[in-house]
């Protein structure tokens, strides 16, 4: 039954509802982009009258009755676009409605208005449907001030409507409530709005967007006049000079009031509205110590615009339970006494003393913060108090105001104004903001030479009556939370919580549940239980009908507002017509593949959807830039699928049909895309009807070994193979008796077609394939399709990817590399033709078999020649290998005796001589040992190594990048490995290979017939860099990378165990690849590879970041080079492959006893590395090491790992400096033998040693302005390895004094000089005096609408 229905008056003539005819009724929402995907659905009698229907959609959709109108659909009645009566008696039946059959409708907007939305009545006596007002209302799926409080759920429609309030709502940009709370307050204070308003913009002299009050005119203008349920503020946060970053910056809303009015002060300066603040606002107050022995009186008045009260005394459990209670407590002296005696200027000693504040002048706004905020000494947290703290609605402040005269014999003093701010109290007061005392608008009691009047204490009692018109509402911690604010009306004495952009009316009982605390008792912590809900700051107006002001009307505006009215009113208009436009207009995916660039282009295209076809093609067309490469006329859209590339339809003979009908209305998001469709001159469109599928053809010609660019062609599910092959012979001109289709359903799934009469559905066709066909008269048709040559061709061709590898720089020391190898090739004049692909698959094979049998004995007279000549190999013997230059391999086949053949090779090589030849794999000996052998037995027996030339090097011993030898400690390292399990030339990962995936040769077995590999030299853009080369390389992505790197060794010029492969990805971001077993299938066609130069990592090692650790410069952390250490590695050894290395790269001569390294986390120097010391044993060593290297000025003191380096530094209080760091190398963890060795490098006696331990990241840095009193000098501790020093490692830094040294007293010159000269130091090693792991943004106005770059803001 339809909601409501019971209540429905029946008509006479129908006795029987369910024997009538039903009305299906589908209604769609249209008037926003939210709900036009929903759709309502109503089944009701035919003799329902059409306002019934109005209401059943009401109540449904939650929109009030008579804001919405009703129109017919696309479904039924297209031509009849009128709406529909919602005051009409018609019936259903009458009205054109069609029984049994679905009836379309559109909910549209009436007259241009948005609907608006149905709210429940919020009744004052209804407890429950005020809270939903008052806490922290959740929004769906949008940012708030934090993830836990946060606004209410609202959809676009619902700000496009007014509140049933009356009042308009501000959107929180993301974490903003605290800035809406405080605008919406100031919008509701007459005496602000009316003077703001007052006030003219000049636009002549100030740019409109950076003028904050022009802005918050502009806001208060809409705030009263706008039709929206809520308004944006950005322009108001532009006009502060925020950017998008602040609005997710949530600050203190009472520190935001100050600093705005901080800034409108300087906007107003020299205006009618020059002392607005401080009129209504500014209040003043006495600070004042009295003797208590002579009665004598110094005195000072200061100005504050905002009291702050103290939830709870410093150390005590219970809160005041009023706001009178904490103004009593606030102005309540103290006694100075003891210790804390105040000097009597008349005594003229130190005296017993009573200091307090006195109130002279409550300001005509008087504002109370309630100071909830605090910070808690024993989790060193902030933390907030939710006690609860009662507050009035009328407040009398006479109390507060004391009309004593005590004494004549005081002390005269002038207003200090802003100049004395935190001098009176500072850890209470606010920051006043100016120093003027010529308008005094309250009361003051102080006679000051003559200017200031004391009113009689009689007349107090009635003028300083204040009533509460503004409670700005916190709900959360600490660490964050949501603002809102309750404020009362002047106009209607109503209150009214305004929460974003939800205004609703609320009561005084809501009002009362700010207070804080919770019911019942909890003792100490009863904060802890309370609500996180409660009022942070209060604003009150002082009662006086002489100054009350009320709201200024529409017809009492100044003439420049009424203006700024009617312009804003436009711009509304103007906004609703474009959102109107917007509904209507349909947004879809619009694709292009360019006549002659050939590449696919993409945009959107937003069209109305009362526009024909026609005009959305000349728009596509201009969209898409063709006008200057083909005319309109031979450009279409169709229906198009881009994700399977497919081609849906055509629209033949609907040009002049809207593109609302063809698209289906106007909706958020379709499920397809338009392509537009471009033809030569001489071409005929193809006709597209939906039901056909697309397949793209590609011709294979085996004689070639190519794949020709596709051809489409169109086919139908049910159509045959026969028939498709007919089909494709029409089109691509082969006979189709002979032809193969092979269908490519997904990534290597080739299937060929072979049973003629199955449907091309069973075999697999959908919306968008592809297919291969051949058609020769070659035997291969007969072979089994994976043993066929177009099976190897086309697995090859789904397999290649093509890369651009960037080499590296030509350097003099790979130059003579590189020319052996091209001489080895033959040709070294183009690199180009030192790798080309095999030419056709027959009669190469016997070929190769025959110089592979007849190299056998070539290649053992050739290592008997390396056994006899050791070393000094004779550069004649490249030229050994030219019988070897031309060997051509067939492209995916080996035969099983050139297998053997290998296999033969090579056990006799490694029979002869186990220790210098290597499996394939590329162990550390196939470094160290003579190329002259190993590069043409490992190019000649590796199955892998399949490219046209065989490329060799010279016959020279080829040096590691460390500028080791084979007699370098890794020999020794070697040997042991190979006793064990055969080494992996692959990453330092432990697991990163298994030798079950090799076989014998060290190939892996399913890698073997993957091998197509070609390169050609490639001309880059504009910027590579001189002296790079760039090659364009196609290869079968499921060779392994160390396949890969073999292959590129010719180009490269070194050996592929001597540079290393980094992939280049779109943001040039370069990662090295070091998985050599791993295949490139990660890759993809068009990548970008970068070779570097250096020594590829081998099974066990690591590379290493090596920093030179510069303990007395600015910068303590200076890169030297990349280095490589292995498992199994002393630290010796490792220094001793260091030295050359820093010589070559660093210029550093150093001898091994003259340096440490030791432990790197992050900037901080660790745990000095013993020689004796072996990695992975002793020291940990992981991927992307970082180690430090410090230089010792004399011979290592340290011999043991019981011993503690720490790194100390003197403070020198008398000359305000630090001197450099000396090192204190200990024994234990003993303090006392800490105190003999600073004794023994200062001279410091032991007794008069002070130290404490630095804090931070090294070197600790901290202003000598702060160190004599921040640090935690001379803890009380004897071993350094307990709390609070927790000494357990090398590097900790030691600040030390001698405590017989007083600190250097400071002129203010001084003291700023030393200030800059500090601050310029600190900034410039990047440490701040902070130790907060989160340090809040400041809150910032700038004047100018931009903010400065300020540098020493965090």
């Amino acid at each position: 039954m339809v909601p409501g229905e019971e209540n429905q008056l029946v008509p006479k003539e129908i006795e029987n509802a369910a024997e009538e005819p039903r009305v299906l009724c589908i209604i769609q929402d249209t008037t926003n982009s939210k709900t036009v995907n929903e759709r309502i659905t109503l089944n009701l009698p035919a003799s329902t009258p059409l306002r019934k229907l109005f209401e059943d959609v009401a109540n449904k959709v939650g929109y009030i009755n008579g804001t919405f109108d009703l129109v017919w659909g696309n479904g039924i009645n297209t031509a009849d676009t009128a709406p529909l009566d919602h005051t009409s008696d018609k019936s259903l039946l009458d009205a054109n409605f069609e029984p049994g059959k679905k009836n379309f409708l559109h909910l549209t907007d009436k007259d241009g208005e948005q609907p608006q939305i149905l709210l429940e009545d919020s009744s004052a006596g209804d407890d429950s449907v005020h809270d939903k007002f008052i806490g922290p209302l959740p929004r769906e799926g949008s940012a708030g001030s934090t993830s836990d409080y946060v606004s209410q759920s609202y959809s676009y429609s619902s700000i496009l409507n007014k509140s049933e309030t009356g009042y308009v709502g501000l959107v929180n940009q993301a974490m903003t409530c605290y800035l809406n709370s405080l605008l919406q307050t100031l919008f509701m204070t007459p005496e602000f709005r009316n003077a703001l308003y007052k006030w003219e913009f000049e636009e002549s002299e100030e740019d409109p967007v950076t003028s904050i009050p022009y802005q918050l005119q502009r806001l208060f203008v809409l705030l009263q006049t706008s039709k929206k349920r809520a308004i944006e503020t950005t322009d108001v946060t532009r006009s502060f000079g925020w950017d998008s970053s602040e609005a997710w910056q949530q600050h203190d809303v009472q520190e935001l009031c100050r600093v705005m009015f901080d800034a409108l002060e300087q906007k107003w300066k020299q205006t009618e509205q020059a002392d607005l603040i401080n009129e209504l606002y500014q209040g003043k107050l006495k600070d004042y110590v009295r003797c208590l022995e002579c009665g004598y009186e110094g005195w000072r008045i200061d100005t504050y615009l905002d009291i702050p009260l103290v939830i709870r005394p410093y150390g005590s459990s219970q809160a005041f339970a009023s706001v009178e209670e904490a103004l009593h407590a606030f102005i309540q002296p103290e006694i100075l006494d003891g210790p804390n005696q105040y000097f009597c200027e008349r005594c003229k000693k130190k005296c017993d003393a009573r200091k307090g504040l006195r109130f002279l002048h409550f300001p005509y706004l008087l504002t109370l913060q309630l100071k909830r905020f605090d910070f808690d000494y024993t989790t060193m947290h902030r933390i907030k108090l939710n006690d609860r703290m009662t507050f009035p609605e009328e407040l009398d402040m006479s109390t507060f105001i004391d009309v004593e005269d005590e004494s004549p014999q005081t002390e005269s003093c002038t207003d200090s104004g802003a100049e004395n701010e935190g001098s009176c109290h500072s850890d209470q007061m606010s920051n006043d903001f100016s120093n003027d005392d010529g308008v005094d608008e309250g009361i003051c009691l102080e006679n000051n030479s003559g200017t200031e009047k004391i009113p009689k204490p009689g007349l107090e009692k009635n003028s300083l009556i204040y009533e509460l018109f503004s409670v700005m509402v916190h709900s959360g911690s600490a660490a964050g939370g949501h603002y809102y604010a309750c404020i009362k009306s002047f106009s209607d004495e109503q209150w009214y919580s305004f929460n974003d952009q939800h205004v609703s009316r609320i009561t005084q009982e809501d009002i009362k549940k700010t207070h804080g605390g919770s019911s019942g008792s909890r003792g100490y912590y009863s904060s802890a239980f309370a609500s996180s809900t409660n009022a942070y700051m209060l604003i009150y107006r002082l009662k006086d009908p002489a100054r009350n002001a009320k709201f200024l009307e529409v017809d009492e505006y100044p003439e420049h507002i009424k203006n700024l009215v009617q312009r804003e009113r436009e711009l509304e208009e103007q906004e609703k017509r474009q959102r109107e436009i917007e509904r209507n207009t349909c947004k879809i995916k619009l694709f292009c593949l360019h006549p002659v660039k050939q590449v696919m282009m993409e945009n959107k295209l937003e069209v109305h959807k009362d526009k024909t076809l026609k005009e959305a093609v000349e728009m596509a067309y201009k969209m898409m830039d063709l006008e200057e490469v083909i005319p309109m006329d031979c450009c279409r859209l169709v229906k198009y699928d881009e994700f399977h590339d497919y081609l849906e339809r055509s629209y033949e003979g609907e040009e002049d049909t809207p593109m609302g009908l063809l698209l289906g209305g106007v909706k958020s998001t379709y499920m397809f895309d338009l392509l537009l469709e471009t033809r030569r001159p001489d071409q005929v469109f193809q006709s597209y009807k939906p039901g056909e599928v697309m397949v793209k053809v590609h011709v294979v010609d085996l004689k070639a070994e190519s794949v020709a660019a596709p051809i489409t062609v169109r086919a139908y599910l049910n159509e045959t193979v026969t028939e498709f092959k007919q089909l494709i012979s029409k089109a691509v001109h082969l006979p189709a008796e002979t032809m193969r289709v092979v269908l490519e359903r997904c990534y290597n799934d080739l299937r060929l077609l072979t049973v003629p009469s199955k449907t091309l559905k069973n075999e697999g066709f959908f919306r968008s394939n592809k297919v291969f066909v051949e058609s020769s008269e070659t035997l291969d048709y007969q072979m089994a399709f994976t043993d066929s040559h177009l099976w190897k061709l086309l697995d090859r061709h789904a397999n290649t990817i093509r890369l651009f590898v960037l080499l590296p720089e030509q350097s003099p020391g790979s130059f003579s590399k590189r020319t052996a190898y091209q001489k080895a090739g033959g040709d070294s004049g183009n690199v180009g033709d030192d790798c080309e692909r095999v030419k056709g698959p027959a009669g190469s094979l016997k070929s190769v078999e025959a110089i592979l049998e007849e190299s056998t004995e070539k290649l053992k007279s050739l290592s008997l020649q390396q056994q006899q000549e050791g070393d000094n190999g004779d550069s004649s013997k490249s030229t050994e290998t030219s019988d070897f230059e031309n060997i051509e391999s067939p492209l995916n086949e080996r035969g099983s005796s050139a297998s053997v053949d290998n296999r033969e090779l090579e056990q006799h090589m490694q029979t002869s001589d186990p220790e210098n030849f290597q499996s394939e794999e590329r162990s550390d000996s196939d470094v160290n040992n003579d190329r002259s052998t190993s590069s043409v037995d490992s190019d000649i027996l590796s199955s892998s190594h399949s490219s046209d030339t065989l490329c060799n090097a010279d016959n020279a011993q080829i040096p590691l990048a460390n500028g080791l030898d084979s007699h370098s400690i890794t020999s020794s390292r070697r040997t042991k490995a190979n006793e064990g399990k055969k080494e992996t030339w692959d990453t330092a990962e432990e697991d990163s290979g298994t030798d079950s995936e090799y076989d014998e040769s060290g190939k892996s077995r399913g890698e073997i017939q993957y091998m197509y590999f070609k390169a050609e030299p490639y001309a880059a853009d504009e910027g590579s860099g001189e002296g790079h080369k760039w090659l364009m390389v196609h290869v079968d992505k499921r060779i392994t990378l160390a396949t890969f790197k073999q292959h590129l060794e010719p180009f490269v010029g070194v050996l592929s165990s001597h540079f290393k492969v980094f992939r280049v990805y779109a943001s040039n971001q370069e990662f090295e690849s070091v998985r050599l077993n791993e295949t490139l299938s990660s890759f993809s066609d068009d990548n970008k590879i970068t070779i570097r130069l250096g020594r590829a990592l081998k099974k066990g090692e690591y590379r290493v970041k090596v920093y030179q650790l510069l303990v007395n410069e600015q910068e303590p952390c200076k890169f030297l080079l990349d280095a490589v250490f292995a498992k199994g590695m002393t630290v010796r050894q490792s220094k001793e492959e260091l030295i050359p290395q820093l010589r070559e790269q660093c210029g550093l001569e150093l001898s091994i006893d003259r340096f440490r390294l030791r432990k790197k986390t992050w900037k901080n120097p660790g745990t000095v590395f013993l020689d004796y010391h072996i990695y992975e044993e002793d020291i940990n060593i992981s991927s992307n090491w970082e180690v430090f290297l410090e230089v010792l000025d004399g011979v290592e003191k340290m011999k043991s790992m019981s011993q503690l380096a720490v790194l100390s530094r003197q403070w020198r209080p008398s000359e305000m400096k630090l001197d450099p760091f000396q090192e204190v190398v200990l024994e234990s963890s003993s303090v006392d033998e800490l105190r003999d060795k600073l004794y023994e490098i200062s001279g410091i006696p032991v007794e008069d040693i002070e130290f404490a331990k630095g804090r931070g990241t090294f070197p600790c840095d901290i202003s000598v302005l702060d160190i004599h009193q921040d640090l935690d000098w001379n803890p009380k501790v004897s071993t350094l390895n307990v709390w609070p020093l927790y000494i357990c490692d090398d590097g900790a830094v030691i600040f030390y004094r001698d405590r017989r040294e007083e600190l250097m007293e400071l002129t203010d010159e001084q003291r700023n000089e030393l200030m800059k000269k500090e601050s310029s130091r600190l900034q410039k090693t990047g440490h701040r005096v902070t130790y907060s792991p989160r340090k809040e943004k400041a809150l910032k106005i700038y004047l100018d609408g931009a903010p400065n770059k300020d540098l020493t803001q965090d």
